[in-house]
């Protein structure tokens, strides 16, 4: 049993004549008459009875006609469905970042996308580049936001930007006072960073090497948070995102100390599965971050 058969078996069914049900398929008597004698040789059963005025439904018939209604109204529903979720009235969109995309810019993009289209719901997954980069290629997740290199040629990318990373410390901090500092001077106090894996200590650990330094922190923290908490304090200094610690600079409540030996510079990038369509959802915000960040 095919859809046409059910169609042509439906059609009969709802008007009781193959001459109106062809009409409404727009196909010809034979034809039509065909599909149903197909039909009910594949089926071994009679479902019409021929009468001088038309075609009436057998009990096989009937039972059938139930099943045809069913199955016709859950086709209805599956186009209507799947047109409202290319035209971005339904949806649900997995996003995968990294913690400072994360924290201090998707809220922004999240609800600039919700207005355009509140039909479709965000989830946003928080974790390192690494966990991002596992998330896309798993297919956990459509897009992944991370900061720093990507170094898989399963990707396509598009870069959101640049970022930069910054050594700062509380404003009580001895450093603090410092009008000039190298990178080999942050050697000598307590340095706190994130986790391994993590996209700005990745970078970091990059550009000490250039230099022939090694980053070696008595504190190793994976929240952002914390780590600007334990600044605050005052006994420690970090390597942070500026983006970051963007509201901490400008209160005075953290100090960006002035290395002059190492810029540490990142490009922000979004990520997704190589040759892999994006769904309606996942290419609406792509198409909307390219038009903050380009």
């Amino acid at each position: 049993m095919n859809f046409t058969h059910l169609a042509a078996f439906d059609a009969v069914a709802q008007t009781g004549s193959v001459t109106a049900a062809a009409e409404r398929l727009h196909v010809s008597q034979p034809a039509l008459t065909r599909e149903i004698r197909e039909l009910e040789e594949r089926l071994g059963v009679a479902l019409f009875d021929r009468m001088p005025r038309g075609m009436q439904l057998t009990e096989a018939g009937r039972m059938l006609a139930e099943y045809a209604g069913q199955i016709f109204r859950l086709a209805d529903a599956a186009e209507a469905a799947v047109a409202e979720f290319a035209g971005l009235k339904r949806g649900h969109l997995v996003i995968a970042s990294s913690h400072t995309i994360g924290t201090y810019l998707m809220p922004a993009l999240m609800d600039a996308y919700r207005d355009l289209y509140p039909g479709v719901t965000i989830e946003l997954v928080i974790s390192n580049t690494e966990q991002v980069k596992s998330a896309v290629l798993g297919q956990r997740c459509q897009l992944g936001l991370i900061e720093g290199p990507y170094g898989d040629d399963a990707f396509d990318v598009m870069s959101l930007g640049a970022d930069e990373i910054v050594a700062v410390a509380g404003p009580d901090h001895p450093l603090s006072r410092r009008r000039r500092l190298n990178a080999a001077a942050l050697s000598d106090v307590e340095l706190v960073m994130r986790e391994k894996g993590s996209g700005t200590r990745e970078v970091v650990e990059q550009a000490y090497a250039a230099h022939e330094l090694t980053l070696e922190p008595g504190l190793v923290v994976g929240s952002q948070e914390a780590i600007k908490r334990l600044l605050r304090i005052g006994h420690a200094v970090s390597w942070v995102s500026r983006l970051s610690v963007r509201d901490e600079l400008e209160a005075g409540n953290l100090v960006e100390l002035p290395i002059s030996d190492i810029r540490v510079v990142r490009q922000l990038n979004m990520l997704w599965r190589k040759n892999q369509s994006l769904t309606p959802a996942a290419k609406a915000f792509h198409n909307l971050t390219t038009g903050v960040f380009t």
